[in-house]
């Protein structure tokens, strides 16, 4: 029997008035019946990752934060400046689940999917800040025995954005990495990742703190924007690693301009001079938004460039199913290793609620990572 109505939880939504202001509660909603390739989780641990953060967030001001509801059903509400409303048009009255990934028992399965009842998965089957998701059975990752929901609740976002960037490297004829950011959860792990797979990478961090962390994990090449030589040290990195491909997650600002300019000062050395530049490509992919002011190009680095949007899950789809399940199950095979993910804390659906906690899990601070547990504290 696939009617799984008798499982009824908490669903965040997330909405945006006409007017410019974000409310945020958690509705009660019952589970729907089951198609056949499809499974029910019971979700126990699922992170709060930047992309989620724009959607659950917007573009609100989260200093007008204003909590209402009761303590076990909360709501929260912003002001959203006039000037961001147009950037949000498409979402304006409509209710909208959140939460990108998570992991958690299959308590209930359709006809062609029972081999997964009673397992634990991952999936980013989306509003997976809830007590329950449905998932399509292919969506779902089964976890190796041993390993937990907590362990499985960032098995998709950045393990394969990390071995995106390394396959399209490879795809692209390129041999080396930067990577700015790179003190993050995702630069940690792809740090791992690279050494693991012996492939030369520069990260880029933003204080000598992050750098030192990254340095006591391995990497040989971590270079300081906050520091005067920042430039100087970035071109030493690409002369001794190689690189030519660069992986953003500031996006606005110099940065970008700035590394495409220091691959090609150490492309141009020695060779005689060329108004166009050196004919190897170097390519920046921007993939955050951690800086939302323009992004800068000065055109000081020739002519053989370019500069990109990149998304893990667009670059999943170019790849095709058969390529893209070798990378969930090389990320299957070293969840508790190369792509294991560390959290500040663990918070609960009513706390993710709490103006504090949203300015806290908001600040996007390097290494904080928080994971929500939907179904702590209730009954299977």
């Amino acid at each position: 029997m696939n009617d799984r109505t008798e499982f009824s939880g908490l669903e965040l939504r997330s909405l945006i008035t006409p007017e410019g202001e974000l409310r945020l509660w958690l509705e009660e909603a019952p589970a729907r019946e089951l198609a056949a390739d499809e499974v029910l989780v019971r979700v126990e641990a699922t992170p709060i990752n930047p992309s989620d953060q724009g959607l659950l967030l917007g573009p609100a001001d989260l200093s007008t934060l204003r909590a209402g509801g009761t303590p076990e059903r909360p709501t929260l509400t912003a002001t959203i400046p006039e000037a961001r409303l147009a950037s949000v048009a498409g979402r304006i009255d409509t209710p909208l689940p959140v939460g990108n990934e998570g992991a958690g028992h299959v308590v209930a399965a359709g006809a062609e999917a029972t081999a997964l009842l009673g397992r634990i998965v991952a999936t980013r089957a989306g509003g997976m800040y809830a007590h329950y998701r449905v998932a399509k059975a292919a969506e779902c990752l089964a976890l190796p025995d041993g390993v937990t929901a907590k362990d499985g609740a960032s098995a998709f976002i950045n393990p394969l954005t990390a071995l995106g960037m390394v396959e399209t490297m490879r795809r692209e004829g390129h041999s080396a990495l930067i990577h700015t950011a790179a003190a993050s959860n995702l630069g940690q792990m792809l740090n791992r990742l690279c050494l693991a797979d012996g492939i030369a990478l520069v990260n880029v961090v933003r204080n000598e703190s992050q750098a030192e962390l990254l340095r006591q994990a391995g990497a040989a090449h971590v270079v300081d924007s906050s520091q005067p030589r920042f430039v100087d040290d970035l071109v030493e990195a690409i002369s001794a690693t190689g690189a030519t491909l660069a992986f953003d997650a500031i996006g606005g600002g110099t940065l970008a301009a700035t590394i495409l300019k220091s691959i090609e000062t150490v492309l141009s050395r020695g060779a005689a001079f060329d108004r166009y530049g050196s004919a190897v490509n170097k390519q920046v992919y921007i993939y955050g938004g951690l800086d939302p002011s323009p992004t800068v190009l000065d055109r000081s680095f020739g002519m053989a460039w370019g500069i990109g949007g990149w998304l893990v899950t667009w670059f999943l789809a170019k790849i095709g199913p058969q390529d893209a399940a070798r990378l969930r199950d090389r990320v299957a095979a070293e969840l508790t290793t190369t792509f294991a993910s560390t959290y500040t804390a663990e918070i609960s659906l009513v706390e993710m609620l709490s103006p504090d906690v949203v300015r806290a899990y908001a600040k996007r601070a390097t290494g904080e990572k928080y994971l929500v547990t939907p179904s702590a504290m209730r009954e299977p």
